[in-house]
């Protein structure tokens, strides 16, 4: 096909990962959780929790907009788009410094969760639905692919914002690589506002949809017994939303979410509160840095399995099919959930949370796969936005439910330097989270079991809600 010679698909995965890996930092909340706390002492744990919580739910739903505004648009005015907003709601966030402790967590919360949100949805949603149209033929490798990226970025930004926070050396598996100033924690987000900015709309001008009725070149479509290709109805937003099959599947991924955004967004503090001993002991400013760094460490391994899963399950899906692999991932989600309270030691810390991370990463890839096998690709963008609410609900579930149902068990002093060389001392909250742990992992469960059950829709059920006839020849 001349347009296939005229551009090479796999340009629309290299700008799929460009953009993710940009988008992918939000993961690294946790890193920044313990500084604003010491700026701010006031915050509650629930309180800094919050930016965590809203960041994710407006990036959930403006994946809804972002997917019907690329569908109409085409993805690389929206993405672009994204990147800018994504870009400018960091910078803003930087001056938080300069608002009054009143309003310094709305204005963070306005700039870095609503502003941050909206251009990680507008942009996120981009690479998806295109990579979709291009890969018929490898859909679960390519959406894994095409995510990797988002699980990527922590590996990357959670080291980086560490560093700049403390002044640091920039390390990877405690190999330390170069050294980086001291600029504090708002200053970081002007740094990564700005990287991101760059990146998403660089990665951005390489999307594009392909041609109306494209397939592979030679890719063969899937044969039913009568050796007639299989028809896939294109299930328009409405129609998908008044399917059984739709909250089957939304129930299970905010399942899924709930467990794994828990985690994410809090491994930084559940390590330290795993490895800092109680009973009022001070700790020394040395010994609390090299907490903080494990757990940044913690955080970058996790976002190596997260990324590693999205590629892994979306290829072991294209052989043995959507369900199976995403009733295995649930099963083995809930119970690392139910015993990851046990695992405090920094080994089975890092082998814990890199499972569910694994899991996470494979419900990222495979939702927007089995979307499209389910409801078709025509209105791929808008609704695989609704399906990715379930993610938002997650998002706010997962980090609440670690906040409301932690047990405070001691306030820790650890010593601080500050940039001009003042010596203070600040609490650290000790905490048990075992309680979430479970509540997640009870959920994950029943989400396998659910998952066996889901069945996609029929062509007589999308006759009787009104859907177009079949216009594409799709994979099941």
């Amino acid at each position: 096909m001349s347009d296939e010679k005229l551009f090479n698909r796999w340009l629309v995965v290299a700008g799929a990962l460009i953009i993710q890996v940009s988008l992918g930092a939000v993961y690294i909340w946790s890193v920044f959780q313990t500084p604003l706390q010491e700026v701010f002492p006031s915050w509650s744990e629930t309180a800094v929790t919050l930016p965590a919580q809203i960041v994710l739910a407006a990036f959930a739903l403006a994946v809804i907009f972002g997917g019907r505004f690329q569908d109409r648009l085409g993805p690389r005015k929206v993405a672009t788009a994204g990147g800018i907003i994504l870009g400018a709601g960091l910078i803003l966030a930087s001056f938080t410094a300069v608002m009054p402790p009143t309003f310094a967590l709305i204005w963070l919360i306005f700039t870095f969760s609503v502003l941050g949100g909206i251009g990680i949805g507008c942009a996120y949603v981009c690479p998806i639905a295109t990579c979709v149209k291009w890969f018929p033929d490898k859909r679960g490798l390519i959406t894994g692919l095409a995510v990797a990226g988002f699980g990527a970025g922590a590996f990357f930004f959670a080291p980086l914002a560490r560093a700049l926070i403390s002044g640091d050396y920039y390390q990877m598996f405690g190999i330390t690589v170069f050294s980086l100033p001291r600029v504090g924690v708002f200053n970081t987000f002007m740094v990564l506002g700005i990287i991101f900015l760059a990146a998403v709309v660089l990665g951005a001008q390489f999307l594009r949809n392909p041609p109306n009725g494209y397939m592979p070149k030679g890719w063969t479509p899937p044969q039913s017994a009568s050796g007639q290709p299989l028809l896939k109805v294109d299930f328009t937003p409405s129609a998908m939303l008044r399917t059984p099959a739709f909250w089957m599947l939304w129930v299970t991924y905010f399942a899924g979410c709930t467990a794994g955004l828990q985690v994410i967004m809090k491994a930084s503090p559940i390590w330290q509160s795993f490895s800092i001993p109680g009973f009022g002991v001070p700790v020394a400013e040395a010994d609390f840095l090299s907490v903080a760094a494990l757990g940044a460490m913690a955080v970058s391994i996790l976002a190596i399995f997260n990324s590693v899963g999205r590629i892994l399950w979306g290829k072991i899906s294209d052989m043995i099919g959507r369900k199976a692999a995403l009733t295995i991932m649930f099963f083995i989600c809930g119970l690392v959930m139910l015993i990851l309270n046990t695992m405090q030691s920094y080994p089975q810390f890092v082998l814990g949370i890199g499972l569910i991370g694994l899991c996470f990463g494979g419900y990222l890839a495979l939702y927007p796969a089995v979307t499209a096998d389910f409801f078709g690709t025509k209105h791929i963008g808008a609704n695989y936005g609704w399906m990715y609410t379930a993610y938002g609900a997650g998002g706010i579930a997962g980090p609440l439910l670690a906040a409301k149902l932690m047990r405070v068990e001691d306030s820790v002093p650890y010593m601080v330097t500050s940039a001009t060389g003042d010596i203070s001392k600040n609490l650290f909250t000790v905490a048990n989270y075992q309680a979430a742990f479970v509540v997640a992992g009870v959920a994950c469960i029943f989400a396998a079991f659910v998952m066996m059950m889901v069945k996609a829709p029929n062509i007589e059920e999308s006759q009787n809600l009104k859907v177009a006839a079949p216009s594409e020849t799709l994979k099941g």
